[in-house]
């Protein structure tokens, strides 16, 4: 929980933790859903808005809360329309979101903290180490300022995926908890199966997650297909190698019967060999799983590039040929600073 001048951000609360809120000042249960009708429903900026709430329950909310904790500082849009958010928070910190357009609706992108020190080697994210993790409120604002601005041209937000800036795992509860808002029917009403959390791979929270059994869809960045290679490329891999990793996400498959979504960034002679291929498909054969095969955003000071579109189809080719399922996701935003991170990096200041 984080306050700003003894006041916090009423996206922070799920419907359950409103109603105890409500019930604190007097009030029945029945309020809760007046109050989450407002916010998500009517999107209302201001308390004084809520009429069908008591005035005295509109001047006590307003005392100790506010509504929108992010503010718009900077924003791009790419030829495909694909735009990336700046926000800044309560506290000065700033965090990126992305919407996605594509042919089964909008898709939005968010962070989980400020930062990240999970130290990938080619990610943007990590140029800026993590210095706090995001409330739930704070990742909430993220999709309701996009969905204010959607709702000008009538259009919803129809997809959620946490994949933005940060490691979900690492900040579970407030990760989880935004999850529950968005999801709820008397909140933003985004089914569960239309909610992806992708994880770096965190044995202990897959494990925590599955025990769940959440409709929430789990995503794993996988990124090498031995431990060899992926410790080079993500310092996780010390903590939680391939066989741990795996273990988890059979349990997770097997207790929930979901499919996982294993995402693999190319890059250019690093992790796209023709061996590459056939070991990542021997890893992950007779699992229920398919991979995400995703073309890299490059960031210079990182020193990675892109495996060209022929190499990245031949990738492809040889872990379907191997019995894998497999995608290979279209570019989105490649013209302005769409990986994770980049905006907020050149803003303050890191090299790009």
């Amino acid at each position: 929980m984080l306050i700003y001048g003894g006041m916090r951000t009423i996206y922070d609360f799920t419907l359950p933790e409103t109603e105890d809120l409500l019930k604190a000042h007097g009030q029945k249960p029945y309020r809760a859903r007046q109050l989450y009708n407002w916010l998500y429903r009517k999107r209302a900026e201001s308390f004084e808005e809520m009429s069908d709430l008591p005035a005295a329950l509109q001047k006590e909310l307003a005392e100790e809360f506010f509504i929108m904790p992010v503010k718009l500082i900077d924003k791009q849009v790419a030829r495909d329309l694909t735009a990336k958010y700046l926000f800044e928070l309560a506290d000065g910190s700033t965090v990126e979101t992305v919407l996605m357009h594509f042919n089964f609706g909008k898709s939005v992108c968010v962070s989980t903290q400020v930062g990240c020190n999970m130290g990938c080697a080619f990610c943007a994210s990590g140029l800026l180490k993590k210095k706090r993790d995001l409330t739930a409120g704070e990742i909430v604002g993220q999709i309701m300022y996009i969905q204010k601005e959607l709702d000008a041209v009538n259009e919803r937000v129809d997809n959620v995926v946490v994949m933005g800036t940060g490691e979900p795992f690492d900040n579970y509860e407030n990760v989880m908890n935004f999850c529950a808002v968005i999801n709820s029917d008397h909140g933003l009403a985004i089914g569960a199966r239309h909610i992806t959390i992708s994880t770096c791979g965190i044995v202990p929270m897959i494990r925590r997650f599955a025990q769940g059994h959440y409709q929430y869809n789990l995503a794993i960045s996988l990124h090498a297909p031995t431990d060899e290679l992926r410790r080079q490329l993500m310092p996780v891999d010390r903590a939680y190698p391939l066989d741990e990793l795996m273990d988890a996400l059979k349990e997770y498959s097997e207790g929930n019967h979901r499919r996982l979504t294993l995402e693999y960034i190319l890059l250019k002679d690093v992790n796209d060999s023709d061996d590459h291929a056939r070991q990542l498909a021997d890893l992950v054969r007779g699992m229920n799983a398919y991979i995400n095969l995703i073309p890299y955003n490059e960031v210079s000071e990182n020193g990675f590039f892109t495996s060209g579109e022929r190499r990245a189809l031949h990738f492809y080719d040889v872990i379907m040929k191997n019995g894998v399922k497999a995608t290979l996701r279209s570019r989105h935003g490649d013209d302005i600073d769409a990986a994770c991170g980049q905006l907020r990096a050149r803003h303050e200041g890191i090299s790009q």
